[in-house]
């Protein structure tokens, strides 16, 4: 298969608690700004609770994720979960950056088609196929835990999946307002959209995945692929 690399349905596993805690990280979704200078205990304390939050989602799905019922799983106090995410909104998001890192290292420096390596259309190509699968296997979560619209466009998330587009436009077509084409290109990918297509008009993802291709090619003018 041409797109090699993609993720399970299960979350990604989270990071041993004994691991060195300032290892750089891709995304901060849903974190305080001085969260990269947490103290240890904290940090494995965030990790705990996530680990909690991510057995609960296995075990009862995202309905069953909320503070009470994590900070039992996690044998704290309530207001521990309440202070390290704000809200239950804030914990969600932290799952989702927890497998939103993941899909970036993946096209900012896995093998190509979608990492480095392959040519800008390319990867533009895969890159849609990877947000489509990525999307499909967490759709309760994703979801559940969509920022508000005031908040959307600027969440930490989208604006990197957004960075990364607008860069292979500017690649492929440097005269383009490629900043205005890289939102109506991530619309495609938007999570109530893609819940939409294959819940309620029963679309299977290999007809997602032609759309995107098909966007692809006509949005930057490029020959279909053979």
């Amino acid at each position: 298969m041409l797109y090699a690399v993609f993720m399970s349905s299960a979350l990604p596993p989270f990071p041993d608690l004994q691991e060195p805690l300032d290892e750089p990280r891709l995304l901060e979704v849903g974190s305080a700004p001085d969260e990269p200078c947490l103290r240890a205990d904290a940090a494995r304390n965030r990790a705990k609770l996530l680990q909690a939050a991510a057995r609960l989602i296995a075990e009862q799905g995202v309905a069953g994720v909320t503070m009470e019922a994590v900070a039992a799983a996690a044998q704290v106090g309530k207001g521990t979960v309440f202070r390290r995410f704000g809200d239950r909104t804030g914990l969600l998001l932290a799952l989702l950056d927890h497998s939103a890192r993941q899909l970036q290292a993946d096209f900012l420096g896995g093998p190509p088609p979608l990492g480095p390596g392959a040519p800008p259309l390319e990867r533009l190509r895969a890159f849609g196929v990877a947000v489509l699968r990525h999307s499909a296997e967490r759709l309760d979560l994703q979801l559940a835990a969509q920022p508000e619209p005031t908040r959307r466009f600027s969440h930490p998330a989208l604006r990197a999946l957004r960075a990364h587009v607008v860069m292979l436009l500017r690649q492929i077509q440097p005269d383009a307002d490629c900043e205005l084409l890289s939102l109506t290109l991530l619309a495609y990918l938007d999570p109530a959209l893609i819940s939409h297509l294959i819940r309620q008009c029963e679309m299977p993802m290999e007809r997602l995945e032609a759309g995107w291709t098909d966007l692809v090619d006509r949005v930057t003018g490029a020959a279909p692929p053979r």
